[in-house]
């Protein structure tokens, strides 16, 4: 009886330690936790929770060696059969560059939990960056499935098939991730460029009023985009794809008045050529394709003066 109760005693130890690692995570002080979660494996070196949560803390200092070494520690005790410690594994080898062995954790822990959107969203982005694009669109869509808001997997499955070259497709899931606020801005400039490339083989292939309906679209979007992106980069983001959007935002919208301003000069109001090229010198007025192509629709228009000072500015850049 003796022996029990002092197991028993041991038992609730661990515990105790393990829950107390935890609140200090959270507080965060993870030094202190790691100490916790330590202590607890002396007590018990097959506490599994302790050696995950440990390889977590371990993860977010980057030292990805201890952590690798933690969680496959948890996985030999837990014979390989836990998706959350192999999903872990996943995030921790890809942090470490190791990208093939990151995909097979992850379709490890896929196996035993196919529901996961989290998961399938990791595993769909390792898949694309090795070039499998079809496996990829396929983690996209069970992971869609799982959780209908996970934003990520809409617009990394749009992007994935508008450089398939399927914009049809792509529109639908960019206009999925719209409804998806944490990538929203993200959404709205990629469905811009949809629009844009719409309005090109438009305008190639003569239909000028469908290609300024699809180049208005565009240029709404984007300039709904920017100051979502203003606000994600004032509120401090460290999400350096918010910042590479946000320096997307010029030359995309260039494009825009570009798109429009030759669609008139097609339909020969050149009237509205002409405004749509100073709202771009407006805008972009550092940009000297903007000034280019204002002193051309001047010229021909007749305005020769007009014509002169755009160049004169176009010079001065």
């Amino acid at each position: 009886l003796g022996l029990f109760l002092l197991i028993e005693d041991k038992v609730e130890h661990v515990r105790r330690l393990k829950n107390r690692g935890s609140e200090l995570r959270r507080i965060p002080d993870l030094e202190g936790a790691a100490r916790h979660f330590e202590w607890a494996l002396a007590l018990n070196p097959k506490c599994t929770t302790c050696l995950k949560d440990w390889a977590e803390i371990l993860l977010t200092q980057k030292r990805f060696t201890e952590a690798e070494e933690k969680i496959r520690k948890a996985l030999e005790h837990l014979e390989e059969k836990d998706s959350d410690a192999l999903f872990s594994l996943g995030v921790i080898l890809s942090e470490a560059g190791k990208d093939e062995e990151s995909i097979e954790a992850y379709k490890k822990s896929a196996k035993l939990n196919a529901d996961d959107a989290q998961l399938c969203y990791n595993l769909g982005i390792k898949l694309g960056a090795r070039g499998d694009t079809k496996a990829e669109m396929s983690m996209y869509a069970k992971a869609t499935n799982a959780d209908p808001t996970l934003g990520g997997a809409w617009l990394n499955w749009g992007t994935a098939l508008a450089e398939s070259g399927n914009n049809d497709d792509a529109e639908v899931m960019f206009l999925k991730a719209m409804e998806c606020s944490e990538v929203k801005a993200k959404a709205m400039m990629n469905l811009g460029l949809v629009y844009t490339q719409k309005a090109e083989l438009l305008a190639a292939g003569g239909n000028l009023d469908s290609a300024k309906d699809f180049a208005t679209r565009a240029g709404n979007y984007i300039d709904d985009a920017k100051p979502l992106l203003d606000e994600l980069l004032a509120s401090g983001s460290s999400d350096e794809s918010d910042k590479q959007y946000a320096a997307h935002f010029a030359p995309f919208r260039l494009k825009c008045h570009k798109i429009m301003g030759s669609v008139f000069a097609g339909l020969k109001d050149f009237g509205s050529c002409e405004n749509e090229f100073r709202k771009a010198t407006e805008n972009f007025p550092d940009f000297k394709g903007a000034w280019q192509m204002l002193s051309r629709v001047l010229e021909i228009q007749g305005k020769s003066s007009e014509a002169l000072e755009a160049r004169n500015r176009l010079n001065s850049l």
